[in-house]
């Protein structure tokens, strides 16, 4: 899970999945998963864990081959219920078959696709009707606040007027705004049901910053969630996890 900024992420995130996931589907029905972008695999298997067919879409080898190894250490069970595969998000329709999945995740790929909305038509078409589509992403209209509240006053000054912007790898990505993404949905079939904020509070820790003792931890991730499912907090999180619904 690595350091506190990433954990807050992927709990969060697979807190508001499993929520909505438990809204849309029956108790107990076993779904057809795909995760484009899975990066190392944490909701993939989380998913796995919970008893879903998950297919892993990965188009960095790298981590692909980090997949492949946490994959290794899971139950024979879970590993029957994983198919990895090395892709690329923007080409679903080479890999699968239109409506061949329930839910998809495509969680922190859009920041590095210049035009997304090509890639969402396509997403969408990969789902059943009635079919989950996860979205995570950098937030557009919230650009200021990283640089601000590190008193970087220029960054923050240009941020309000840009999506793009250079993340903490170094690499020049780009942002997505609620109202934008909101009308793309809407125009792929797949209009938005609920969003929430992610990493209202602690966006500014450090990449490899600890994880505080449990009890503390419990009561960060609770604040977390409070906020990202609550205005103005969640309009300023540093991320937007956008549900939309195949129709």
């Amino acid at each position: 899970m690595g350091g506190l900024r990433n954990a807050v992420r992927q709990e969060l995130v697979g807190r508001q999945v499993d929520e909505q996931i438990a809204h849309r589907f029956p108790v107990g029905q076993r779904l057809r998963v795909l995760d484009v972008g899975m990066g190392q695999g944490t909701q993939a298997l989380r998913l796995a864990r919970a008893g879903h067919m998950v297919t892993g879409l990965e188009q960095d080898p790298g981590m692909l081959a980090v997949a492949h190894e946490a994959l290794a250490a899971e139950p024979a069970g879970i590993r029957d219920r994983v198919r990895l595969m090395e892709g690329d998000g923007r080409e679903t329709g080479a890999h699968f078959v239109p409506g061949s999945f329930d839910v998809v995740l495509c969680h922190g790929v859009l920041m590095y696709v210049p035009e997304p909305d090509g890639m969402l038509a396509g997403l969408a078409r990969m789902l059943a009707h009635g079919g989950l589509l996860s979205l995570l992403v950098r937030n557009g209209d919230a650009l200021a606040m990283r640089p601000a509240l590190g008193g970087d006053w220029p960054a923050a000054l240009a941020a309000f007027d840009r999506v793009a912007y250079t993340n903490r790898l170094g690499l020049d990505v780009r942002a997505d705004r609620l109202s934008t993404l909101t009308a793309t949905l809407s125009g792929i079939g797949a209009p938005l049901q609920a969003w929430y904020g992610v990493r209202v509070f602690t966006d500014g820790s450090e990449a490899g910053e600890v994880l505080p003792p449990e009890a503390e931890l419990e009561q960060l991730l609770a604040a977390e969630d409070r906020a990202g499912r609550t205005d103005p907090y969640r309009g300023v999180a540093a991320l937007l996890h956008l549900c939309g619904v195949r129709g």
